[in-house]
């Protein structure tokens, strides 16, 4: 299996155009000049997404006030991320990447392992990308405690 490969910092940002919640799209490339937060997680509704999701909600006045854009991205279609969104009243934008083009893109769809088990899936990870359309920073292998606070703390270094 070839090496996935991710947008190292420094390197322009993949572009996408996905469909999110409640019924829009988001395309990266429209909101440059100012700083963009994408954050790739696997699956609405289960601990650790939840409890990130609602990490960045609690922090999206500082991200507001920092002028940033927060998306979530997942392979969950639109209509899943809007139960999400209801259910734990997340205030951020949540896309769906059922076809994993920018999961892809991102080197972020890899091959996961559970109980000896081998899977593709979604390794969380968030690129924060700069007013310029480039990746000021990436986390890769995201643990959630701490996270949105940490990449709050880089938007407001920029």
């Amino acid at each position: 299996m070839a090496e996935t490969r991710h947008p190292a910092e420094g390197d322009a940002a993949p572009d996408f155009t996905l469909p999110t919640d409640g019924g829009g799209t988001v395309t990266l490339s429209s909101l440059k000049g100012s700083p963009v937060v994408v954050y790739f997680y696997p699956k609405d509704d289960t601990s650790g997404c939840t409890k990130e999701a609602i990490a960045f909600t609690e922090n999206k006045a500082a991200f507001d006030a920092a002028g940033a854009t927060i998306i979530g991205i997942s392979p969950d279609s639109a209509a899943k991320h809007d139960k999400f969104k209801a259910k734990y009243d997340l205030a951020i934008q949540l896309a769906a990447d059922e076809e994993k083009s920018a999961a892809e893109a991102y080197g972020v769809w890899v091959e996961k392992s559970m109980y000896g088990k081998k899977y593709m899936g979604v390794e969380r990870s968030t690129f924060l990308v700069g007013p310029d359309g480039t990746v000021a920073k990436a986390w890769r292998k995201v643990k959630v405690p701490g996270h949105a606070e940490e990449v709050l703390g880089a938007v407001q270094a920029l």
